[in-house]
């Protein structure tokens, strides 16, 4: 069985992004991206919102986007290759190749994809993740925290989720970023909620 990932970059105070809505002080550098490129390869399919997916569009319809740096091009790669599903009752269309449309969140749905799957999934994008942290769907994380505290915003972690995590690697960065990967600890988690 596959498993479902969430990956973000994120404040250390855990913001996604701030009171503005800005994020460019997460923009991770070519030693980040070399590490988030490592990981994603890994993954079989993205699983977006529509505001997280419309954020990532840019890595198929702009070129200036893979042309920043090596290890931008890299992604850029990485993500065009890879399927990509929207959840999102008022999207029209997609603009991206490997892409489709759900109109809604079926956490039963998910989970039959992940028992399906080859490759690991990944969820981005604070909203949809947080129905799968309520469907218990949330295999692993990995968070790239930014040395900084922003204060407000949107949070990376919904309200009122409660899960016993396991540190499986941490790095790093010379930026002073940090990549932390969690494991969900099943059996701890079902513990916590019958108790």
């Amino acid at each position: 069985m596959a498993k479902l990932t969430y990956t973000f970059l994120a404040s250390l105070d855990g913001y996604i992004n701030d009171a503005d809505g800005k994020f460019d002080w997460a923009v991770p550098d070519e030693d980040v991206l070399a590490d988030i490129n490592r990981t994603e390869r890994n993954v079989g399919t993205f699983l977006y919102g529509r505001t997280m997916y419309e954020m990532m569009i840019g890595w198929e319809t702009d070129p200036q986007a893979a042309e920043q740096s090596p290890g931008s091009a890299e992604f850029a790669e990485i993500w065009q290759s890879k399927e990509k599903i929207v959840f999102s009752r008022t999207l029209k269309s997609v603009s991206t190749r490997n892409t489709r449309i759900e109109r809604t969140f079926d956490p039963e749905r998910v989970r039959a994809m992940k028992d399906a799957a080859t490759q690991d999934l990944n969820i981005s994008g604070a909203d949809i993740a947080a129905s799968a942290w309520r469907a218990d769907l949330i295999d692993d994380c990995h968070l790239y925290l930014a040395p900084i505290l922003v204060g407000g915003g949107h949070r990376l972690f919904p309200e009122g989720i409660h899960r016993p995590l396991e540190l499986i690697n941490e790095h790093q960065f010379s930026n002073g970023m940090v990549h932390l990967h969690y494991r969900v600890k099943r059996e701890a988690a079902r513990a916590v909620r019958s108790a």
